[in-house]
């Protein structure tokens, strides 16, 4: 790291602006100087006087010891004219040493120097890698972006933040955020950022600027992908309009992916999400014969060719494991063709699902869009909001709407939630749904509950007080925007949990599954290897690593750094 002196080095020659600003300083410097000559001088002619003699060092050592009120004490004056110079000198040199110097140091040589690194970081915030290209630029820093960047980071994807503030941009460098400083209007910015050799441009900020974003973006580039996120419905054909690839309307999205995880119709396996030629899906074990079995006891596979591989409990993902016993809340995640998972709810549906409404807390923009997709599915829907201004924009959605408070118990067993096989907490208020859960699964502990959260730091707080899914618009939104970066269908698992391929590391090659021990050391459920476009997802112990192939594996970020750390 350069010293201050190394940087008024590089700044005097040809500095002008600096020399001015450090010539009050250097004079100064030079009176101190001469002050503390006058003093040494004076010192020698007063101890003269006084029949002492010392060298000349020691009265420059004298005033200056005196001046900075260090006062050894072991050079005295004897008489009152010694001792009134000395009380001048102390004097003197409490306003000239600790207080006229370090303003002037601080004015004429430190502030400077800040300003000249503060400029030199900026100039280095303002400008890409030579060469970059394939990175993602994110326009905002958002409930998305943290999870996002660092999910692209573990995917070795280039990313930086669009910060217009400096003082911003350079805080955020400081924590280990990629930023680049412009504006997200100017196409200048974007120009300097390489958004025309992007992968992707992110439009995150409100609906209005998100559109002022794509119209930029697309001043340069006809062809870089641009994801705009939209607040409200009305605002997706706008950003169609403007250019944007994709418009993701993701509190209306949240609203969906919760409804698709309801149990409930005729159905009993749910779909999640399409893997190559696979389908992932999950279905309760309530009140069939799996309930009470451990994994290996149920011979799914044997009778359906669909694989365990994970078990949701009480919001909580697990391995699957041979002894793993499903209770009566368990909900197994499935893999297999749509064949077999066809086959799967066929041989479930014989067990009568509960036939009653779902139970929706909210009739927010979450709960509204959650009630229309079950709608759509045929699924029955009550839905409870104390807002009766609301009631307009509801009515005509829900089988029945119930104006009061869902801390009302008489309000929950007015719409049913004794009978319900699902409840949804949809309200955007984290220590309501919190309350609600434990409420809930007091009133009814057989429902399965499903609830959105707000905030990250709640989702263990959540799933303690008995939720049985839980969903963010944060992670939502990260999953759904990775899945477009790296090409991949969207298949959303839930909170702390994500879809990995993971190129084989060296470490690996030729070692068994087994021997690896992945699961033990990360975390990591390997649900698949991928060899030359052939995915293999039936893995016994013995299944051998050869180099080239790529791991497919369910888990958190935090997992998956654990996998890097070990392995690589």
């Amino acid at each position: 790291m350069k010293t201050i002196g190394s940087h008024l080095a590089t700044l005097l020659p040809g500095e002008t602006k600096v020399r001015r600003q450090l010539a009050p300083f250097v004079k100064y410097v030079a009176l101190l100087v001469a002050v503390i000559s006058l003093y040494g001088w004076l010192f020698h002619v007063i101890m003269a006087r006084e029949g002492q003699a010392h060298s000349w060092f020691t009265g420059v050592y004298w005033a200056l010891t005196v001046m900075s009120t260090l006062g050894f004490g072991d050079i005295t004056f004897e008489s009152d004219l010694g001792r009134a110079f000395s009380t001048l000198v102390l004097l003197t040199g409490m306003v000239l040493l600790l207080i006229i110097l370090p303003f002037l140091f601080i004015r004429a040589v430190y502030a400077p120097w800040l300003d000249q690194r503060s400029r030199g970081r900026i100039r280095s915030l303002q400008s890409m890698p030579e060469g970059l290209a394939g990175h993602v630029l994110i326009c905002a820093i958002d409930p998305i972006a943290p999870g996002l960047i660092r999910h692209l980071q573990l995917a070795d994807v280039p990313v930086y933040v669009i910060e217009p503030d400096a003082d911003v941009a350079m805080n955020m460098q400081d924590v280990g955020v990629p930023v680049f400083m412009g504006d997200i209007d100017s196409v200048e910015t974007y120009r300097a950022a390489g958004a025309a050799r992007a992968r992707l441009v992110l439009a995150n900020a409100s609906d209005t600027v998100n559109s002022n974003i794509v119209l930029t973006v697309r001043e340069l580039s006809d062809s870089v992908p641009v994801v705009a996120l939209a607040e409200v419905e009305d605002s997706i054909d706008v950003l169609e309009l403007s250019g944007a690839t994709h418009v993701l309307p993701l509190t209306h999205q949240l609203g969906e992916h919760l409804a698709n995880r309801v149990s409930a119709g005729t159905s009993r396996v749910n779909v999640i999400g399409k893997f190559h030629h696979l389908l992932l899906a999950e279905f309760p074990v309530l009140n069939t014969p799996f309930q009470g079995r451990a994994i290996r006891d149920t011979r799914l596979r044997e009778f359906t060719g669909a694989t365990i591989v994970g078990v949701w409990e009480r919001g909580q993902f697990l391995p699957s494991r041979a002894d793993l016993e499903l209770s009566p809340l368990s909900v197994p995640v499935v893999i297999g063709t749509p064949e077999q998972i066809s086959e799967l709810d066929e041989v479930l549906v014989i067990y009568d699902p509960n036939p009653n409404p779902v139970l929706i807390v909210g009739g927010g923009k979450v709960g509204r869009a959650a009630a229309a997709a079950l709608k759509r599915r045929e699924i029955p829907v009550h839905m409870v909001e104390r807002d009766p201004e609301l009631e307009p924009k509801i009515a005509s959605i829900p089988d029945r709407l119930f104006l009061g408070d869902a801390a009302d118990r008489c309000v929950l067993d007015e719409a049913g939630i004794a009978e319900t096989p699902c409840i949804l907490l949809t309200t955007h208020d984290d220590a309501m749904n919190i309350y609600l859960t434990v409420y809930c699964r007091r009133l009814n502990p057989n429902a399965r509950i499903l609830t959105r959260v707000t905030h990250e730091q709640n989702v263990e707080a959540i799933q303690r007080a008995g939720a049985d899914f839980v969903l963010s618009y944060a992670s939502l939104g990260v999953q759904t925007v990775s899945s477009i970066v790296q090409g991949r269908e969207l298949i959303v698992l839930g909170e702390g949990v994500d879809l990995f391929y993971v190129p084989l590391p060296q470490s690996l090659v030729e070692k068994t599954l087994a021997d690896a021990g992945i699961g033990a050391r990360t975390g990591l459920n390997v649900i698949g290897v991928q060899k030359d476009a052939q995915l293999v997802t039936d893995l016994p112990p013995d299944q051998r690593l050869v180099k080239g192939s790529t791991l497919v594996a369910l888990g958190s970020a935090e997992q998956r750094e654990r996998f890097r750390a070990a392995y690589h």
